[in-house]
């Protein structure tokens, strides 16, 4: 199965009414069907964080996540914004996506591994033999 991919361009909220463009790729693979990764691009480089389908989703309804990784939608009339806060030891970022995008693009996740069936997508013997042979 091919990956699920979406390129979107998220606002990275600097204060006040300045903000700043960042390209992200959010992308996900039946071989890791409980995670979305995301990879944003920087002046600095790519940066890549990894988080829970369902924390994604549940965002999309309302507030979700707690320290590292938290995701709340906000619509206020033709407004649909999903906002994405991120911290780490070298800072934190505020981000804020097109909810519709995101909820699209969980939407193609789902049609690739239906929401319960992922268990089935993993080899468990597989993942402990790799998890023993790495000691």
């Amino acid at each position: 199965m091919m990956p699920v991919r979406a390129d979107l361009s998220l606002r990275l909220v600097l204060g006040g009414d300045r903000s700043e463009t960042v390209p992200v790729r959010f992308a996900y693979s039946a071989s890791d069907p409980w995670a979305v990764t995301a990879v944003f691009v920087t002046p600095d480089g790519e940066v890549t964080w990894v988080f829970g389908r369902d924390l994604l989703e549940e965002g999309l309804a309302g507030p979700a996540g707690e320290g590292d990784v938290a995701v709340w939608p906000v619509v206020t009339g033709r407004e649909r914004i999903l906002y994405l806060s991120l911290a780490s030891p070298n800072g934190s970022a505020l981000l804020e996506a097109d909810l519709d995008a995101v909820g699209e693009f969980l939407r193609s996740t789902y049609q690739q591994v239906p929401r319960g069936t992922e268990l089935a997508r993993i080899d468990l013997d597989a993942e402990l033999a790799a998890l023993l042979d790495s000691r």
